[in-house]
């Protein structure tokens, strides 16, 4: 008899154990089929990207290739690697027509831009998968202006003025390398320029310049280089304080000339 119930429970735990392990499949199956039926729908929303990147190497292989390597290494004596220099940096050099060059030099001067915006929007695709980098934002044109020009004024004396001078117009750097006027000057193009750093200019982080600090910034700029900020007069090329210098400096020479030409006849 005892045998007999302990066979009894035996199969009991077996039919027990059986139903467990069959209510635990099922139910790791409805959770994979769960996880995996979205699969198709993800995909198909990332196509258009991955579209975007491709045509993005294909432009990089016929325009950029040869100065910056097969997987954007660089090229010793030709071009820097672009590995995780960002879509912010992409735009910027193309858009101002920087790049492509046309030959080495100290520094790449702007010119009509090569690149139409298509290519541009999927080179950026390219560059942006291979290693991240800096953004651009989602707001574009006059969006980037920001609401306190006065503000901007005041980063921008802080920040910009020693190489742009105070109205933007630019001066020289060493090692033949300069800071371009920034007359005509897109928004895009100055909000780009801020986060990528191109040449001789430092890169601006959210810690150093929020964007909002980084709008301001380009409202001040646009009102002094679209001639909306002229409070009169000659504005004598908008060159700032050195105007008042140069004049400060006539008007001394002259009046030290005419003292010592009085001295002299005096003796």
């Amino acid at each position: 008899m005892i045998m007999k119930r302990l066979r009894s429970r035996s199969k009991l735990h077996r039919r027990v154990a059986g139903l467990l392990a069959l209510a635990v499949a099922l139910i790791g199956a409805g959770a994979l089929y769960s996880l995996v039926l979205p699969a198709p729908q993800t995909a198909q929303a990332n196509q258009p990207d991955s579209v975007a990147v491709q045509q993005g190497r294909q432009i990089y292989n016929t325009t950029c290739i040869s100065c910056h390597g097969k997987n954007l290494e660089g090229v010793d004596g030709r071009g820097p690697s672009l590995v995780g220099i960002g879509e912010a940096a992409v735009y910027f050099q193309t858009e101002t027509g920087r790049m492509p060059a046309v030959q080495q030099g100290a520094q790449m001067d702007e010119k009509p831009r090569v690149l139409t915006p298509d290519e541009i929007e999927k080179l950026m695709a390219f560059i942006q998968s291979q290693g991240g980098g800096p953004t651009m934002p989602e707001e574009r044109g006059e969006e980037l202006r920001g609401t306190d020009p006065a503000r901007g004024g005041e980063l921008f004396r802080l920040n910009c003025a020693s190489c742009h001078n105070f109205t933007g117009r630019g001066g020289a750097l060493s090692s033949g390398k300069f800071a371009p006027e920034l007359d005509g000057s897109t928004e895009d193009e100055i909000y780009a320029a801020m986060l990528s750093g191109p040449e001789s200019m430092p890169r601006f982080s959210e810690r150093q310049l929020t964007p909002e600090e980084k709008k301001d910034i380009i409202a001040y700029v646009k009102s002094v280089t679209d001639g909306n900020n002229n409070p009169g007069g000659n504005p004598i090329g908008g060159l700032g304080p050195q105007s008042e210098g140069l004049i400060a400096f006539i008007v001394g020479m002259a009046a030290l000339l005419g003292i010592t030409l009085w001295i002299g006849a005096k003796h």
